[in-house]
């Protein structure tokens, strides 16, 4: 039996006897969450994110249909499936459900061995999906995201960085010598090395929006909405100094050398450029200046609608 706690269902309907006959089937091993409107349903599902919503087809207010259609345009919401709870039986209504992105029916009146086993087997494939999802996201080696994740984050926060006007900044890290380490030491404690250094990064970013990522290589990316170009500025030296601490040493013919980073910063405020390649540039030209001048520090570029 599920943990009750685990999975969360959102069930629609404009009758409150149904959706006590709901409730008392699924509560024994779900979360039930209920709504007897399209705006309290899109409400809940796009505040609370539920596993799975159970959608009757004909309410008072708006085509159940419709309330499907605009859950899956909305990418917080697309993946969440859908069950139409429908009193029809007609095989075009059917294909028109699966059309917009139902994933099953149930009819009425309601069977409760069959309602429990089909939401079973929509939270079982969801809960596969989301796995499967996550895995394509994290870099193998590191365990931290990778650059999928990396990319479908920066675009996510420009276009929010767009909307509301406030400073996006993007560290690019890179370790120091790395290929040198890698050939003295072997390409096991080069694999060992980043992991620690991910492990490093990652544990100095409390910041749930923040988001620290493998791009490929030993050069990392460090995404910071809402943050201005001092406050970049002082996150990357946070994160050089730690990785400076770690000391994890370089070579053993000098012992007083270890693995350090350069870091690339850029700011900029989304809304004065044309697309998201600006600053992944400004912070690439950055950290070129770092590694030019010297490695293990920072360099900086600052964009502004008048540059």
């Amino acid at each position: 039996m599920e943990n009750r706690n685990t999975h969360t269902i959102l069930a629609v309907d404009d009758s409150p006897e149904n959706l006590d006959l709901i409730k008392n089937i699924l509560e024994p091993h779900y979360t039930v969450k209920v709504a007897v409107h399209s705006e309290l349903a899109l409400h809940i599902a796009t505040s609370q994110l539920p596993d799975l919503i159970l959608l009757d087809i004909m309410l008072d207010d708006m085509d159940g249909y419709e309330i499907c259609h605009q859950l899956k345009s909305s990418d917080k919401t697309r993946n969440i499936p859908v069950i139409f709870l429908t009193a029809k039986h007609s095989e075009e209504d059917e294909v028109h459900g699966f059309r917009i992105g139902g994933s099953d029916y149930i009819t009425k009146p309601f069977s409760p061995s069959i309602v429990l086993a089909r939401v079973r087997t929509q939270i079982q494939l969801k809960t596969k999906s989301d796995l499967l999802e996550k895995l394509a996201s994290l870099d193998g080696l590191t365990e931290i995201p990778n650059r999928r994740a990396f990319d479908t984050a920066l675009e996510r926060q420009w276009n929010q960085s767009k909307r509301t006007g406030m400073p996006l900044s993007l560290l690019i890290v890179d370790i120091d010598n790395f290929k040198q380490f890698n050939d003295y030491f072997g390409h096991p404690m080069g694999d060992e090395c980043l992991k620690r250094v991910a492990r490093a990064l990652q544990d100095i970013t409390h910041r749930p929006e923040d988001l620290v990522a493998r791009l490929g290589g030993e050069e990392f990316s460090i995404l910071l909405p809402n943050t201005d170009s001092i406050g970049a500025l002082l996150r990357a030296e946070q994160y050089r100094e730690t990785i400076e601490n770690l000391r994890i040493r370089h070579t053993q013919s000098n012992p007083n050398t270890f693995v350090t980073i350069s870091v690339g910063v850029a700011t900029l405020q989304a809304h004065a450029f044309d697309n998201v390649a600006s600053l992944l540039k400004a912070a690439d030209d950055a950290l070129y200046q770092a590694k030019h001048q010297g490695r293990n520090r920072i360099c900086a570029n600052n964009l502004s609608s008048s540059s």
